[in-house]
């Protein structure tokens, strides 16, 4: 393996180039998570996976709980798989909890207060409620559980990751929170060895090839952890070295070939980005100052042939999307072409005709 072949091989384990997956909730199940902070931009996540689905399907999946939208692992949004929502929470838990602890302080959420929040979230949403986040806020500011600046969020991510409540459905366009026990009864739990080695197994297949540092900063346990759960999945795995580093992946009976013809326009905090701490093999370092933000903002992406090319964003207008492009590089022809074949997915996807522009020429 060289340097060259990681982009193609992604594009595959990440299911990008082709799947045969069928549902959201087999796509989120294979990838182990997926960010998911901006609940659009992940729906799309699955979509450009996923080109035989539309947007409201994807939606339906959600609202059903098959796909659930949560705090895990470093910790940020994710979707995660309902089968697999409560051993990963067991399993990263306590490593969020170490990160929240001096924000919490600094917020005045005393033990007591959140356990107190927490037992008036079961009693404001059992009898399988699907409340938005101001509803919430309003039933414990009315028990005197101030909930002003980020007091709100940790309160509600802290009884996330305490495994009682996560996301409900979708009111219109408002996200909902629900009782994660009446969302998701049925409980699948592993030892802490087998979710750790379940975990790693995901990611090295979905993800591979990628080092143990990609890992670690994925799913944001401690190093000891990472490299036990990296160890107990060798015998299952190949790896290659390029220089000091070390990559792991899953065999598929894939064999790379050189990537032509291969346009992607991913989403905001796509997975084929930021799941790896090292970014080298698919972006320069002058682009991904313009595709990453000093606030670690990550902007949606224009991928040809594995390389990140370029960015977009889309407009909804009434009867449209228009799609605004920013290229990093000048584009032949024959990529043009591709890009704009590329949106016809995202047509599919929207059930909206779709539009394009280019803003600005590149440098």
């Amino acid at each position: 393996m060289n340097q060259s072949e990681i982009p193609t091989i992604r594009l595959h384990n990440q299911q990008i180039a082709a799947t045969n997956l069928k549902t959201p909730k087999e796509l989120v199940g294979w990838m182990g998570a997926m960010q998911a902070q901006d609940y659009n931009q992940a729906k799309w996540a699955i979509g450009v996976r996923m080109p035989h689905l539309t947007e409201a399907q994807i939606e339906s999946a959600f609202n059903k709980g098959e796909i659930i939208r949560t705090h895990l692992m470093r910790p940020t949004w994710h979707f995660v798989s309902a089968d697999d929502i409560y051993w990963m929470l067991e399993l990263t838990a306590s490593q969020i909890k170490s990160t929240t602890k001096s924000r919490h302080r600094d917020l005045e959420l005393t033990e007591a207060i959140l356990k107190r929040s927490q037992e008036l979230l079961v009693k404001t949403l059992e009898g399988y409620k699907s409340l938005t986040r101001e509803e919430l806020s309003t039933q414990l500011n009315q028990a005197g559980i101030k909930t002003d600046g980020q007091r709100m969020p940790h309160i509600l991510m802290e009884a996330e990751i305490n495994q009682i409540i996560c996301s409900g459905a979708m009111q219109g366009k408002k996200q909902t929170f629900a009782l994660l026990t009446e969302r998701v009864p049925i409980k699948n739990t592993l030892t802490k060895d087998e979710a750790l080695a379940l975990l790693a197994k995901k990611y090295f297949t979905s993800h591979g090839p990628a080092t143990l540092s990609d890992f670690v900063w994925w799913s944001g346990l401690p190093v000891t952890n990472a490299r036990k759960a990296l160890k107990m999945n060798k015998s299952e795995l190949f790896s290659g070295t390029i220089g000091n580093e070390t990559y792991w992946f899953a065999e598929t009976g894939f064999k790379p070939s050189p990537l032509s013809d291969s346009v992607y326009l991913l989403p905001a905090f796509d997975e084929y980005l930021i799941s790896y701490k090292d970014r080298s093999a698919a972006i320069t370092i002058d682009h991904h100052k313009k595709a990453v933000s000093n606030n670690g903002i990550f902007r949606p992406i224009i991928v040809v042939n594995g390389q990140i090319s370029g960015l977009w964003k889309r407009i909804i207008r009434k009867d449209s999307v228009l799609i605004e492009l920013d290229h990093f590089r000048p584009h032949s022809k024959k990529e043009e072409k591709l890009i704009e074949k590329a949106t016809e997915t995202f047509s599919h996807f929207s059930g909206m005709k779709t539009e394009l522009k280019l803003n600005t020429k590149p440098d």
